[in-house]
This record gives structure tokens, sequence and C-alpha cells, in this order.
């Protein structure tokens, strides 16, 4: 299959390299140049089958809503000269990332099932069942965890820790709720509720600056509206958008990114069946018919035309 699953490239005036779980970021003097590659990961694992498009349907679906938030937030975007690359402003990393949840699902289902009733210094009401709506949207931050696992914080462990100032801190929340209200009228406008996601924000010469991907399936779950109330009533599962039936699927093979426990074969009819996937989600949230890019060497492609990006500068 004709996959990125690593690059090796050496840009000119390149100064860094950093490996993410999905991402290759390449660092200049005050560019990144974030390689979108078609690995996928989960429970903190990246997973040992490429998935075809993968990185080409995320690196667009975040083009496509960082280009709509730019009036709600500034955000590191520049340019977008390769399907699975994104350009974008050099920016300090804030060491926590923003969750928000608009409903009980996911982590926050699991636990809650579990009796807990605080999330990340967050009282939970009493009597919800999962995929319900929340009565109003909260914020789950976690830590930033450049390996292993992100872990869930508090608001008062945020600022107790000096992770983040207080001035700047309630800024961050006051850009995530403002973005979750658009990607959830947007969401909306497809027919879709935008139950969860995240953001990550650094700073730029003093400028709070959301960075990464937003609203696309490796960072958001999105339910199809239609049916949803209906679903609810009768204890059904909500029909999803999101990388949660990669998860599923895992989970249903015994694998949680536990100590010993192996990855479960992934076949060819699988690693399709999750590009399609992909593929779909990509067209349900945008609203745009995806196009595949089917070159026949995908990183010579990447490479070209980051060369020539670069040249133009």
């Amino acid at each position: 299959m004709n996959v990125i699953k690593n690059t090796n490239f050496n840009f000119p005036n390149q100064t860094n390299f950093y490996k993410g779980k999905v991402r290759d970021v390449y660092s200049f003097e005050n560019l990144l140049v974030m390689v979108a590659s078609d690995r996928i990961s989960a429970f903190d694992v990246v997973l040992p089958r490429a998935i075809p498009f993968k990185g080409q349907v995320l690196n667009q679906i975040a083009e496509h809503f960082l280009n709509a938030t730019r009036d709600v937030v500034p955000n590191w975007l520049v340019a977008t000269p390769d399907p699975n690359v994104s350009v974008g402003l050099k920016c300090e990393t804030y060491p926590v990332e923003m969750v928000v949840r608009g409903y009980l699902a996911g982590h926050a289902w699991r636990t809650y099932k579990s009796g807990l009733r605080t999330l990340c210094g967050v009282t939970l009401p009493e009597g919800l069942k999962e995929n319900d709506k929340l009565p109003t949207p909260i914020i789950t931050p976690t830590t930033k965890a450049h390996e292993g696992h992100d872990e869930d914080i508090s608001r008062e462990e945020i600022l107790v820790k000096g992770l983040v100032s207080e001035a700047e801190y309630v800024q961050l929340e006051q850009y995530t709720l403002a973005l979750f209200a658009k990607g959830t009228e947007m969401a909306a406008e497809q027919g879709l509720i935008l139950v969860d996601t995240k953001y990550e924000f650094g700073n730029k010469d003093g400028q709070i600056t959301l960075i990464d991907e937003i609203h696309t399936p490796d960072s958001s779950r999105y339910f199809y509206a239609d049916g949803y109330q209906e679903r609810q009533n009768n204890n059904e599962s909500q029909k999803q958008l999101s990388k949660e039936f990669v998860r599923e699927w895992l989970i249903a093979n015994g694998f949680q990114g536990k100590d010993g426990q192996v990855i479960p074969e992934m076949t060819d009819e699988w690693v399709n069946q999750v590009s399609e996937r992909y593929i779909e989600l990509f067209e349900q949230v945008t609203g745009k018919k995806f196009v595949k890019d089917n070159s026949e060497n995908i990183l010579a492609r990447v490479e070209e035309n980051v060369n020539s990006y670069l040249k133009s500068l």
C-alpha cells in the first residue's frame, strides 16, 4: 500500500526533527513543517499498519477548520503546500491540552461509570447515562506528554504547579469554549453533533495562538444528529464518526495498550475499512468531496512540494 509510514527528509536550513505519534515535524528558524503521516495510534500506542489517505484526511480537515476559525482565535497555519503537509508559525507550546466535552462519552463516561463524579476537578451531576448531553460544556485538561500517556489534571493543579499563568489560563478557557461553540455550529450544519474535542495552544510573540490540528477524527468525536435522542431514549449506542471504532475493535480483541498485551493482526481488509471510515468522516464533517491523491511515490511528492515552498519564501 502506498502510504507514509515514516519520513526522513533533510530540508535546507532545517534545524530540528521531531517524530510524534502520527506527525513528523521539521523545524526551521521561525516555521514548522508538519507532515501528517498515515500512522494510526490508539491508547497512546502507534499501531503496526499505516492507513491509506489517513494523513491527507487529517491534514485537510485541520486546514478546513483552522481557516474557518481565524475570527475566533489566531492560529499557526501559514500554508498547505502538499495534501499531507501544513506549514505554520513556530510557537512556544503550553504544556497542557484543553479537552472540552459537551457529552458524557469516551474517557468521561468510563470515569463516571466507575463511580467517580469528579473529572479534572469538574463535578458531574448524578443520574447521567452514556452519551447524555452535559448541562454545559466542561473543560477537562490533560498534561501534554511527549512519551506515554497524557494525564488528567485540574485547573487548580495547573495553576498551583505554575504550568500556565492564571491570566493566560483564563484566556485559554475562553478560546476553548468559543472554538467548541464554533465547531458545534459547523457540525450541526452537516447534521452532526460535536461531542468532545481537544485544542492545543502556543505563544507567538506574546500572543496566544491555536496550534496543531482541530476537529479531526484523531482529536474529536462526532455523533450523527439524526436519531440521537431516539437512540438515547432506547439506550442504544450512538452512531458516531470518530476514531472510537478503532479503540473498540482493539478492546474487543484484547488490547488496551497495557503491558503484556499484543496488538491484534490488522488485515488488509481491516486497514481498508479504516481508510474508508476516515474518508467518510472527511466528507461528513466538511461537506466536501474527498479527492484522493494517488501519487505513485508519496514521499517524493511531499519532498518536492515542501522544497518548492521553502524556495518561494
